[in-house]
């Protein structure tokens, strides 16, 4: 009889364990918190029992970061969680991770998130792949690194100023004539005597000097790239007609689901726009139609004969990966190769070994980063920009972010970057906020971004 006994001790030792478990993980508040994670990611209204693979991307997304939630695990490890959230879930999201009761590491190029909710970051140099740790949160990290440039370009400089002098004293020594002055006959052994020790001054002085030289060669500071300009030598009145873009009573469906409803919108010639709304809404439905990419099944969109669309897609469906990186950045452009990719090369985007990588295998960003370079090669004078900051590394962000902003011709963007939008519409009196909802389109007033 020992036996029974035995093994019911070993289940209520186990189940004493596995309920401390259960309340240490919240168990008993499980469907209060199930509802409170729900309706703070925007997904409150989806049935419980509802199958994942009939949801969206962006609604599998959030369900994926609410299950990782609920776990409440030790360590979180986040990978952009911020995509498909809107600005309300984004709140949310950042007051929960600053409650977070474990730690918290997060991949995102979201500096408004990173700003609330980090206490360190940790870059990682895409080429030498060497790690870096900044103190603080992104407007820290975001100052050091300015502070890091203004050092680098200073010293780079500086650099090139000892080439120069390293070489002009070479030269200078070199020609110097030791026997310029003919000897006196009783002068002769002394006269040999100092031009000997002063040629043997000169080639000690030049020996130094290459061997200096040689070694800044081996180890040259990089020159900085210049910064990101696009089309900066564009004139607004090159866009001859004051409404450059018109379109009218666009339609479009898929699948008997209205996305664009009798749409109407028209662009001045120094236009800013920001187009926002639901994930799924038509945004960049729209941003194609207007880039000719994709046809409205009614309705028609109008361009005026000076102008030249430059569309960042979200998708990156607008390039061609079936060659190199280079071919993918040329196109169908002609001209030398050579310059071409001094060209690239001096946007500071890519090294000079990445030209010949195959453009299908290149990472997301490096893709986003690519398409930046063909967007300020194409000289365009009108931005159809769908989510222009995603997938940039926060290096380059800042340049192509103050790039965009300098431009100064018309500008339809679509992004849910808080910070971006922040700047994009510092100019109350000429950027514009338009929403997409239920296939209409609508202005806006309200700074739905700061909810």
């Amino acid at each position: 009889m020992a036996q029974p006994t035995a093994d019911l001790d070993d289940l209520l030792a186990e189940y004493s364990a596995l309920t401390e478990q259960f309340e240490r993980r919240g168990g008993y508040e499980l469907e209060y918190r199930l509802d409170q994670v729900m309706a703070g990611l925007g997904i409150a209204r989806l049935a419980r029992n509802r199958r994942v693979a009939t949801l969206s991307g962006g609604e599998k997304s959030r369900v994926g970061l609410a299950a990782l939630l609920l776990a409440a695990p030790d360590l979180l490890l986040l990978d952009e969680p911020t995509n498909h959230l809107d600005f309300a879930a984004l709140a949310w999201l950042e007051d929960y991770l600053q409650g977070y009761g474990g730690g918290v590491i997060v991949v995102s190029h979201d500096r408004q998130f990173l700003n609330q909710t980090v206490s360190a970051i940790v870059e990682i140099e895409e080429h030498s792949r060497e790690t870096k740790h900044y103190a603080g949160n992104y407007d820290f990290y975001a100052e050091i690194k300015a502070q890091e440039r203004i050092k680098w370009v200073e010293s780079y400089w500086a650099q090139q100023e000892e080439i120069w002098e390293l070489r002009k004293m070479m030269k200078s020594k070199a020609n110097t004539n030791v026997f310029a002055r003919a000897p006196r006959d009783n002068d002769k052994f002394a006269y040999t005597f100092k031009a000997e020790k002063k040629q043997i001054s000169l080639s000690r002085d030049i020996r130094s000097a290459e061997e200096r030289l040689r070694r800044i060669e081996e180890d040259p500071i990089p020159k900085p790239p210049k910064e990101l300009k696009i089309n900066p030598e564009f004139d607004p009145d090159a866009l001859v007609s004051k409404t450059p873009l018109t379109a009218s009573q666009l339609t479009k469906s898929y699948g008997g689901h209205c996305v664009l409803n009798e749409v109407n919108l028209a662009l001045g010639s120094t236009s800013r726009v920001l187009l926002i709304g639901p994930n799924g809404a038509g945004k960049s439905t729209l941003l194609k139609i207007l880039a000719g990419r994709e046809q409205p099944d009614n309705g028609a969109v109008t361009l005026a004969a000076s102008v030249t669309v430059g569309h960042l897609d979200q998708e990156q469906e607008t390039l061609d990966v079936r060659g190199t990186l280079f071919d993918a950045y040329r196109g169908d452009r002609v001209g030398d190769w050579e310059e071409l990719k001094a060209e690239l090369l001096g946007y500071g985007l890519f090294v000079y070994e990445d030209l010949h990588k195959p453009a299908a295998a290149l990472s997301v960003g490096q893709k986003r980063k690519l398409q930046i370079a063909r967007l300020i090669a194409q000289g365009a004078n009108l931005l159809l920009l769908d989510e222009p900051t995603n997938h940039v590394s926060l290096d380059v962000l800042e340049q192509f972010e103050a790039a965009l902003l300098e431009f100064p011709g018309p500008v339809l963007a679509i992004s849910h970057d808080r910070r971006f939008i922040e700047r994009f519409c510092a100019n109350e009196s000429r950027a514009d906020v338009w929403e997409m909802r239920e296939g209409n389109l609508r202005r806006v007033t309200e700074k739905v971004w700061e909810a």
